[in-house]
Formats: structure tokens, sequence, C-alpha cells
């Protein structure tokens, strides 16, 4: 595997070089390069029920924060993809996850920029969740002599993937990380755009995080990839060797650069948000060990 300065290019995925890959790793880590929006790539359920039949491990790992696991495992299971919650590492699990290893008191409140996911995932992890999709609507007051009031006990402030973004809750937030002795400013990621339907790119939760950077100056804490802090709760639950994983995703500077800081094998596909184009540009510093077209090659070259 090679590292991330003077990288070798990488190498596209074949019939020549499949069953190394193959035979070198226990686990496919995928990041939700097996869907479009609500729509099930051509091929993925096959390719995932071959991978299984071979004795190899699925985890999903997604910086998307819209929904908790049990969301994630119904929207799996409605599109035909058998998958349980243990085998899913969402960035808004991976939030409240944070919380909990680092021992963030009980009693003290999250203020949620984002949506139910996250609350769901707090909630499981015992912590009482602030704002989210409720805080919507609401809007402030610019008037003279009218104070924005915010909860002292808020000791952490979450940011994520928020479509309903508005200056309350950023006003709310500010204040909490700004004027909140010792409140953690935690980011779920900072992609700049996602797939939220099959027919374009949206703003991701990067614009959100950037957002609240200007306003608290302040630098996140991020939980999602291309942190390795999702790996290091997989690692521990699955007891899996990083190095006998492959990071399968599709942009380079979250999915691939995760992979590498962990020190897993790195399979890039086209079919989302990374061209061929940009992969081979002389600019691009981040090349995984391989690519191709989509997560079905997979099954095409091991002849399935």
């Amino acid at each position: 595997m090679s590292g991330q300065n003077g990288q070798a290019p990488a190498e596209l995925l074949s019939a020549n070089n499949i069953t190394a890959l193959f035979d070198s790793v226990d686990a496919f880590l995928f990041d939700c390069v097996i869907w479009k929006g609500d729509k099930l790539i051509d091929g993925v359920r096959q390719t995932l029920d071959v991978l299984r039949s071979k004795g190899k491990k699925l985890i999903f790992v997604t910086n998307n924060s819209r929904r908790s696991r049990r969301q994630y495992a119904h929207k799996f299971h409605s599109l035909g993809v058998s998958v349980s919650e243990d085998e899913i590492f969402s960035s808004s699990f991976a939030a409240a996850m944070y919380l909990k290893v680092n021992n963030f008191p009980q009693e003290n409140k999250v203020y949620v920029i984002g949506g139910e996911g996250i609350l769901e995932e707090l909630r499981q992890a015992g912590y009482t969740g602030l704002g989210g999709p409720e805080d919507g609507e609401k809007r402030v007051q610019l008037k003279s002599n009218c104070l924005f009031e915010h909860d002292k006990n808020v000791g952490a402030v979450v940011v994520g993937l928020d479509p309903h973004i508005n200056y309350y809750k950023l006003q709310y937030g500010t204040l909490c990380i700004r004027e909140n002795p010792g409140c953690l400013f935690i980011a779920t990621n900072r992609d700049a755009v996602g797939h939220l339907t099959d027919l374009q790119e949206w703003p991701g939760a990067g614009c959100m995080v950037a957002a609240m950077c200007a306003s608290t100056e302040k630098e996140p804490i991020v939980v999602g990839k291309p942190s390795t802090f999702m790996m290091e709760i997989l690692s521990k639950k699955f007891q899996i060797a990083s190095s006998r994983m492959c990071m399968v995703g599709d942009r380079l500077d979250t999915d691939i650069l995760f992979g590498q800081n962990a020190g897993c094998k790195t399979l890039l596909v086209l079919s989302g948000v990374t061209t061929q184009s940009t992969l081979q540009d002389p600019s691009n510093n981040i090349q995984p060990d391989y690519y191709t077209n989509q997560v079905s090659d997979i099954l095409e070259l091991l002849g399935q």
C-alpha cells in the first residue's frame, strides 16, 4: 500500500489483481456508493451477497449524519439489502460515541445543528439533545434591547448536514460555543457536497461547519471521515486489523484518505463524486490502491 506522498498511480481493478486484493482482506468497508439518492446502483445487491458468501465482513461507513443507524438499516431493507444496525457506522453515531468515550457528563446537554439521526443517536447514548429539525422554523428578532437566550447547560454543539439551517440555529450554536465554559464544537464531517438525490450534488455538512467556524473563530473536532475515530470504534468492535480491510468509496478527500490514514487497502469507485480525470489530474495527491467504475465490477472480475 502506498503512502500519501510520492504515491504510485492507482491501479485499475482487473482480473489480474482482483484475487490479490480479495485474498488480502477480511472486511470491505463501503461508503454509500451503493446508492444514489433512494436508488440502488445496478448489481450492488448481488455483489454484496457474493462477498458475504465468501466470508467477507461488510461494514458500511457513511459521513451522512441525517439518519441514525436504525434509520439507515431501514433504508437498506427498503432497497432489498439486508444489513444490521451493528454493521453501520454513521457520523451521527460517531458524534454520540465521541462524547461517550470521552466521558461527556450525562447532565450536560447537546445542541444539534443537523438532522434527527444525530438526536436519535444521542438519546441512545443517554444524552439530551436540543435543536435539530424542531428549530428549523424558528426566527430571530433583530431588535434593540432584544437578548437572544441560550441554555447555559449545553456542553457540546454537534454540527452535521442540515437542509433547514437558519440564522436562529447559527446564533444558538455560536453562543453555546463562545459563552458556555468548555463547550465542545463537534463536526460530523466537512464534506463540501453530497449526492442527496440521484441526479445532482447538493451542499454538504462542510458548508454548515464552515459557517460555525467563522462565527466562533474555532475549529471543530471532526468525527467522520477522513478522521480515523470511526475506525478506532469499528476495529475494536469487530477485532479486525485495519490492514486486513479495504475501504471502498467515491471520494478521494474523505473515503480514500480515511482508508489511508487508518492503514487500509483502498478502492475508489467512479460512480459518485470523483471522476477519472480528477483522479489522474497531476494536482491530485491522493491516490487509492485501486480504482474501478462501480461496485458491481468486483462481481464481474471475480467471475460470478
